[in-house]
């Protein structure tokens, strides 16, 4: 398999090394960029995997690069943990609504940020062994984060993608909204319940036109699950 490269983006180059040490020894290839527009130049010529993201930031605030990068095709897909000494609720909440995937406050020990890095490779596909799957002439392909039917492409945005990757990994199960914000979000995004149905709906609707919108099924009392069967 190829070799799973993590850019570390912080102002302090301390930091980027002890990181860029743990990383090392959790076996991942990295690398690093002082400032937003020097991270926008990485990621353009090497696709990293995942980014690590400081807060603060000397000419952009990591907030904007991640609603930037979150906005861009080419990078929409692509994981971001926030780094930062601001732990307060609401800037969690707010890094985690402009599309970060998971949130460390400063300071942290590197054993923590390498568990976290692997649980967000882990919920974005690309730690899954089985990088296509097909149901019914619905393809997900993992490693390519595209979605077709019948080789026409699907646009789904980053939660409604890492919902079907699940749910088609997961197939005849039943999940309630509790446990798809558990494996879909992570433990530690503070949202509610009903979110999931917005993104059940939005889901929904993309699968619509070929019909495939029926595999996703409700479970009265239960919740929801992926199946072909009626």
């Amino acid at each position: 398999m190829p070799e799973t490269t993590i850019l570390i983006v912080d102002d302090e180059a301390a930091i980027r090394e002890m990181v860029g040490f743990a990383l090392e020894r959790a076996g991942f290839r990295w690398l690093e960029a002082g400032d937003a527009a020097a991270a926008q130049v990485v990621i353009a010529d090497q696709r990293p995997d995942l980014v690590l993201l400081d807060w603060m930031l000397p000419d952009l605030s990591g907030i904007h690069l991640a609603r930037r990068l979150k906005r861009e095709e080419l990078t929409a897909h692509l994981p971001i943990i926030m780094l930062t000494a601001r732990g307060e609720e609401e800037d969690r909440i707010r890094g985690l609504e402009v599309g970060a995937d998971d949130y460390v406050t400063k300071p942290f020990s590197p054993r923590e940020l390498i568990a976290r890095i692997k649980a967000v490779l882990r919920r974005s596909g690309q730690a899954e062994t089985e990088t296509q799957i097909e149901c019914e002439g619905l393809c997900l392909d993992a490693t390519g984060h595209r979605v077709t039917v019948a080789g026409t492409p699907v646009d789904l945005g980053p939660t409604e993608f890492r919902l079907l990757h699940f749910f088609m990994t997961h197939a005849e199960r039943v999940f309630s909204r509790a446990q798809l914000l558990d494996s879909v979000w992570g433990r530690n995004v503070y949202v509610e319940e009903r979110t999931v149905d917005v993104h059940i709906r939005r889901l929904r609707k993309a699968l619509e036109p070929r019909g495939h919108d029926r595999l996703v099924q409700t479970v009265r009392g239960a919740g929801y699950r992926f199946s072909a069967k009626v």
